[in-house]
């Protein structure tokens, strides 16, 4: 793994999140939005949504989740975050605005508060894996879910901006650590390597590492890879939160060396589904 540590990010990807939302008119806010049945509304109450979530669990312990028989992780997030999305169409833009710009200096410092980073997170990232996640993980999640709903919106309404390499590169990595999971079933001799090499300002090379057993993202460059998946880095969040299909990704993409593997690196996801 590669340790981020991103909690120095989240006060300035929600100025620009609020500047962005406080320049809408109303007809913006009401534009739909890649996220099927939602507007723009919609998916600035979702991210309300997620800061209080993580304030009330992190905070305050409160664990509110109430599953349905048989309710899947899944289908349960699908349910309540519509209910919470239908319930909050009631509240105008400026009330959204409003408690995104209260609650998010106190989300900051549930962040600053996580003493050991590599310590066991709260909730564990299961796109990465089924054992415990550090802490850092876990706070870079909720980073790149903030980021890529803020990108969600400015699709939305044609307004770019939040794409700066301080901002957008830590999104790359922590989508990054999707790999190794996605490369679980393709067992290769220890020192097999897949390069990633994500073009674009916020960029760079990476390789995931076979150790005989498991995969493990580096940040070496790998000197002979078996596998190389050459890919923008538009592409490679949006593949990564199924803003984009596979196919659609990998005709984006170059594909070098082992097909298998590179054919299974390309299904990174890093969405709980």
């Amino acid at each position: 793994m590669i340790p981020l540590d991103v909690r120095p990010l989240f006060q300035r990807e929600r100025q620009t999140l609020l500047e962005m939302l406080r320049s809408l008119n109303s007809a913006d806010w009401k534009k739909p939005t890649v996220c099927p049945g939602w507007s723009v509304a919609d998916v600035t109450a979702h991210i309300l949504n997620d800061y209080m979530r993580r304030i009330s669990g992190n905070r305050d312990g409160h664990d509110g989740a109430v599953f349905a028989d048989d309710e899947t992780l899944p289908a349960y997030l699908t349910r309540v975050n519509g209910e919470f999305v239908r319930a909050m169409r009631q509240c105008s833009p400026q009330v959204l605005t409003d408690l995104l710009a209260h609650l998010g200096p106190e989300l900051d410092r549930v962040w600053a508060a996580t003493a050991d980073l590599a310590g066991p997170a709260r909730l564990n990232v299961s796109w990465a894996g089924t054992g415990t996640s550090p802490s850092w993980l876990d706070i870079a999640r909720e980073y790149t879910e903030f980021w890529v709903h803020q990108q969600q919106i400015r699709d939305a309404v044609s307004r770019r901006g939040a794409d700066e390499v301080a901002l957008m590169r830590p999104v790359l990595v922590t989508f990054l650590h999707a790999v190794p999971w996605a490369l679980r079933a393709e067992v290769r001799p220890g020192g097999t390597a897949v390069q990633f090499e994500i073009t674009g300002p916020a960029g760079g090379l990476w390789s995931v590492i076979s150790d005989g057993t498991s995969w493990n993202l580096t940040a070496e460059r790998a000197q002979k890879p078996t596998a190389v998946v050459r890919m923008d880095q538009d592409s490679l969040w949006r593949l990564a939160s199924r803003g984009i299909t596979v196919e659609q990704a990998r005709q984006r993409s170059e594909l070098r060396g082992d097909r298998e593997l590179t054919k299974k690196a390309t299904t990174l996801l890093a969405v709980v589904a």
